[in-house]
């Protein structure tokens, strides 16, 4: 058993010894992403396990080790890991732990201390929890971001993005069901073994895929009617992850709907363009901007290549610029807003609407104060702006049942689909009716 070692301060770390013996637990978000960004981590030189438990387990193990007002995503992620140590599955004295932490003003930043209490709590002290971040705040012996690492975590995300923009649109139209399950797995499987062999990401190499990905889904037989478009915002987790949100991509598909979410190349933008507007406002050193410049535009050229090659499979909407979504938001939001999801979420709104999907679904987590001011709390300003906008707000929390939500969503795809047969017949009500209409659903649903 590898010995035990503590910093300064008294905290557990994560040894090399750690790293060749131990197995790192990481909690499930974006399934097809996670397939690639776990090859990542995995051949940074760590035994990688994803967590994909779903049950009511999860959230009493949160409740019991975490106390109850803190965000609902990090009692999940937290009772998630606790969970599984008492699973009985693993050795727990060759097992860590793995979260993230962004560095902002978020509370998410915080998870990690909450979990380590969680850990003393559960008697689970002897268990090292590694975080996974790019400002610095923590490092281990055991592990560290390099340059190879951060180029194949990006790669996973735009590879992880196009087959989730991808597949989402082929859904909800193949005519042989499953078609497109199979051509996830073909991808995901093909690229995984792609990256056990390459040391830097080949960017020409990543275009030759993405054209693959997008000629392979173009070739789909797809058919039926058009379903309402129903897109999904909100806090990141709960946006993402199916145990945070109770599957709700599956819900709104079993109802009919083709569901649009958008990718996690934005967030990432989003997330070191931040460092960029902060030198913006408040000033900075010079290198600091220039770093965050470089590796922004470095982001954003893989989301162009993402972008051009999606625009390859036939029929299959192409996500907007980062670029152009940050101008959107203007005179909504200001750059500066950025705790949580910040201005994003609103942007992510607006994008939706302008891209015709008029239909959105925010997500709402008990506790993330940020996310409700630029999710739930800017609901009427975009609605004032677009009419036509159909949004509604969903809460997340240990004590909300998953039937008051999905009574939630029905009304709204009810109204989504009333819209769907007035454009198929032709009609166009006016702006004016169209406002009246999304604020009644907005009362009706609060009055249920």
């Amino acid at each position: 058993m590898a010995k035990l070692v503590y910093d300064k301060e008294g905290r557990l770390l994560f040894t090399k010894e750690m790293a060749a013996e131990y197995t790192v637990l990481v909690p499930q978000m974006l399934p097809i992403h996670f397939e690639f960004i776990t090859k990542a981590l995995s051949l940074g030189g760590l035994n990688v396990e994803v967590l994909n438990t779903t049950h009511r387990g999860i959230i009493d193990a949160g409740l019991k080790h975490v106390h109850n007002d803190i965000c609902f995503p990090a009692l999940l992620v937290i009772g998630q890991m606790i969970d599984a140590l008492k699973s009985g599955k693993y050795d727990v004295h060759k097992v860590a732990l793995m979260i993230t932490q962004t560095g902002g003003g978020c509370r998410a930043s915080n998870y990690i201390h909450l979990l380590r209490k969680g850990l003393i709590k559960a008697g689970y002290d002897f268990v090292p929890v590694i975080s996974l971040n790019l400002s610095g705040l923590e490092s281990n012996p055991g592990f560290h971001m390099s340059l190879p690492m951060i180029s194949r975590l990006i790669c996973g995300v735009v590879y992880g993005d196009a087959l989730m923009w991808l597949s989402n649109h082929s859904r909800a139209y193949e005519l042989n069901v499953g078609e497109t399950d199979a051509l996830v797995k073909k991808w995901t499987t093909k690229i995984s073994d792609e990256m056990k062999h390459t040391r830097l990401p080949n960017r020409k190499k990543v275009r030759e895929n993405l054209l693959g990905i997008a000629k392979d889904f173009g070739n789909i037989k797809m058919g039926g009617e058009p379903k309402p478009r129903v897109g999904v915002v909100g806090e990141i987790y709960v946006k993402f992850a199916p145990l945070g949100n109770n599957n709700l991509e599956r819900f709104l598909r079993s109802e009919g709907a083709e569901v649009v979410v958008p990718g996690l190349m934005d967030f990432l933008i989003f997330k070191v363009d931040n460092r960029v507007e902060d030198s913006i406002i408040y000033g900075g050193k010079a290198a600091k901007k220039a770093v965050a410049k470089i590796l922004r535009d470095y982001i954003i050229g893989y989301q162009n290549l993402l972008r051009e090659c999606l625009s390859a499979a036939d029929g299959y909407p192409v996500p907007a610029r980062y670029g152009d979504i940050k101008e959107m938001v203007r005179g909504f939001l200001g750059y500066g807003n950025k705790m949580g999801e910040g201005w994003l979420l609103t942007a992510e709104m607006l994008e939706l609407i302008h891209s015709g999907v008029n239909n959105i679904v925010c997500t709402q987590p008990f506790g993330c104060l940020p996310n409700h001011i630029v999710g739930k709390g800017m609901m009427r300003p975009v609605r004032e702006a677009n009419p036509t906008a159909n949004i509604v707000a969903i809460d997340y929390d240990p004590g909300t049942t998953s039937v008051n939500q999905e009574n939630r969503l029905k009304l709204m795809l009810a109204n989504a689909r009333k819209a769907l047969e007035r454009q198929q017949a032709g009609e166009h009500p006016s702006t004016e009716r169209q406002y009246e209409q999304a604020e009644q659903t907005e009362r009706e649903t609060v009055a249920r």
